[in-house]
């Protein structure tokens, strides 16, 4: 039997099935320390799990003998049409997944004509996202800091690189137990130990691009300590109430979003200040264990608030026809954060581009099967859960 050609990692990433693939390829190419960071979760990872089976479940019901001869994708968020009901969320040092990092992340978005959230906890400045793509739909995430000056100054700079719509992150009080971090003793930046020693000889691509590039430090909150629980812990401020949004919207002329809801109540009070977004969440189950999967809670929410504000998913999504269950129960669009990752992690910029292009291809796909008109067409009686 003939042997199968060698094939590079650039030509399979091109070549990848799904995003499956990618995960195979990006544990492959990074360190165990780098892919536990994007690939873990908090304590036994069951809200991580959950989120993921949620999706699992659904079950779809096609209409038939209609006409699906073309099935846009295009949807309005925040007053804007993108390209499809995605957003690339927000990710913490996200240059530690491959040297290009953010600025990869964001030229691939602005491609597929989709926004891109940077990160407080980026390693990319706000001002260097917007030069690396300045046609690009560029968000701003915060964590709102004990240091309230601090977190005016992280608004003011995403406000000067063009940056229209505020992410705040609500479900990070304090640290959540990320024990794969733990166990590899993961710091920021990495460190070269002993067990990362014997991990660079398996791994000589990520550290070649590691130890070339430029250091590794956080843009935005320069001079936190190393390990990640002592960098949420001393920074983030767990006093934060609906209050605070009050003095945030003073700060902030763009738009707004508050991403970590996980209540119906707590979607309630959102919509009642006037938020232009919710994004039901529970930070990829990085934070608290156990707490409610997305998707379940997802029709509740949409529900309760109704038109008053806008409402997103994020947790789980894997495909474009994850992404169509979504949005058929309600939600604008999808946060998708360890799908482009795997893909950075994979093959740089062009991995993200492939996961972006599977999600699309998968999403037509999946409203074209459901006989349905495009996205436009999704509704509930198109999709439940088992």
């Amino acid at each position: 039997m003939p042997r199968r050609p060698h094939l590079s990692m650039a030509a399979r990433v091109a070549a990848a099935s799904d995003v499956a693939d990618l995960r195979r390829l990006a544990r492959k190419r990074a360190p165990h320390m780098v892919f536990d960071y994007v690939d873990g979760a908090a304590e036994g990872e069951l809200s991580m799990a959950r989120a993921v089976a949620a999706f699992d479940r659904v079950e779809f019901t096609p209409r038939v003998l209609r006409n699906v001869s073309e099935a846009p994708t295009e949807v309005e968020i925040l007053g804007r049409r993108i390209a499809m009901p995605v957003v690339l969320g927000p990710t913490g040092f996200t240059r530690m997944m491959h040297r290009e990092g953010e600025r990869a992340v964001a030229r691939a978005a602005a491609r597929a004509g989709i926004p891109y959230t940077l990160s407080t906890m980026g390693t990319t400045t706000a001002g260097d996202v917007a030069a690396a793509a300045p046609d690009g739909w560029n968000w701003f995430q915060l964590y709102v800091v004990r240091d309230r000056a601090r977190s005016l100054e992280m608004l003011s700079l995403a406000a000067d690189a063009g940056m229209d719509v505020l992410v705040v992150t609500v479900d990070v009080p304090v640290a959540g137990a990320r024990l794969r971090d733990v166990r590899h003793g993961l710091t920021i930046p990495p460190s070269l130990r002993w067990r990362s020693a014997l991990q660079a000889l398996r791994h000589p691509a990520w550290w070649f691009d590691f130890l070339t590039s430029e250091p590794l430090r956080f843009a935005t909150v320069d001079g936190a300590p190393g390990d990640l629980a002592g960098i949420t812990n001393m920074m983030f401020d767990p006093s934060v109430t609906v209050a605070d949004l009050e003095w945030i919207r003073s700060a902030w002329q763009g738009r707004l979003l508050v991403k970590g809801v996980q209540r119906v109540d707590d979607a309630k009070d959102l919509a009642a200040v006037g938020v232009d977004g919710i994004v039901v969440s529970n930070h990829g189950g990085r934070q608290l264990d156990r707490s409610p999967t997305p998707l379940e809670l997802l029709p509740s929410v949409v529900d309760a608030v109704g038109d008053r504000t806008e409402v997103f998913l994020d947790g789980g999504v894997r495909s474009g026809a994850d992404v169509a269950a979504a949005v058929a129960l309600g939600a604008r669009a999808c946060f998708v954060g360890r799908a482009y990752l795997y893909g950075l992690m994979a093959g740089g910029e062009p991995g993200v581009r492939r996961v972006l292009d599977l999600l699309h291809t998968e999403l037509v796909r999946t409203t074209q099967l459901l006989g349905v008109p495009g996205v436009g067409g999704l509704s509930p009686d198109v999709v439940r859960l088992r």
